[in-house]
């Protein structure tokens, strides 16, 4: 895929000076993120129950990472947030939410989830983007993905800071929580678009019907961190320090307690 920023772009000042990703390691960030999954997932898209404390959560979330995005400015206004489920700790072969959904239909042949150590994968879920942010005009009713267009042209280039930002931060929540496999259940044209960015992705099983035609997926972390083009390498340092500064700044907080 060829995009109009050239290699000198420096996505990492571009996304530091809109938006910062941070792991939402206390209570407070954490329903920061659950309401903003409530407002996408409840009221936009009603995909989910609307809930009276307007928190959307479920089963996974308490073995689950999260991190959120939000504007960089002084208001910190929120803009999305996803989510990396963990195994269940005190049951690891308890199936994930992919494997829940899709477990009849994914190819043995490329991996079997279920022979891989279960504390070395994890699953991409509850991407989520608000309604300000998520489209132009005539599109804010539907999900955040990528299309060619999001790209932008020569004359008038664009990158989409959102989504990719959100992905590169759940890779850096893998990375912080050791595991090298990530499952994703995704809209058919991001997987694409994040595997031309060098994202090492590949397809695990045939479309299936899920909210929308979608593909399994599997993201192997070690070779994404490697194989990342040179154009989205500054936004991924930019992120990864963030989340790494979050997670350091919590174990110093627990030394000093």
């Amino acid at each position: 895929m060829r995009t109009p920023f050239s290699c000198d772009s420096d996505l990492g000042k571009g996304f530091g000076s809109r938006f910062e990703i941070l792991p939402a390691l206390d209570q407070f960030t954490r329903d920061q993120v659950f309401t903003i999954r409530h407002e996408v997932y409840c009221e936009d898209l009603g995909f989910e129950p609307l809930r009276e404390d307007r928190h959307e959560t479920d089963e996974y979330d308490r073995h689950s990472v999260h991190c959120l995005l939000r504007t960089a400015d002084d208001s910190h206004t929120l803009v999305g947030c996803t989510r990396l489920v963990l195994a269940r700790p005190e049951d690891p072969a308890h199936p994930f939410p992919f494997e829940s959904v899709c477990r009849a239909n994914l190819d043995q042949h490329t991996i079997d989830s279920r022979a891989l150590p279960r504390h070395k994968i994890a699953e991409v879920s509850r991407l989520a983007v608000r309604q300000m942010y998520r489209r132009r005009r005539g599109e804010k009713h539907t999900e955040m993905t990528l299309r060619n267009r999001d790209f932008g042209s020569s004359a008038t280039p664009r990158f989409p800071f959102i989504p990719v930002g959100l992905y590169l931060g759940t890779m850096a929540l893998a990375e912080e929580s050791g595991i090298e496999k990530v499952f994703v259940i995704t809209e058919p044209r991001l997987a694409a678009h994040l595997s031309r960015l060098g994202f090492s992705i590949v397809q695990v099983g045939p479309p299936i019907e899920h909210r929308g035609t979608r593909v399994p997926s599997m993201m192997d972390v070690e070779q994404s961190k490697e194989g990342l083009r040179s154009l989205i390498r500054p936004m991924w340092e930019l992120i990864r320090g963030g989340v790494r500064a979050g997670y350091a700044g919590k174990r110093a907080a627990m030394v000093a307690t």
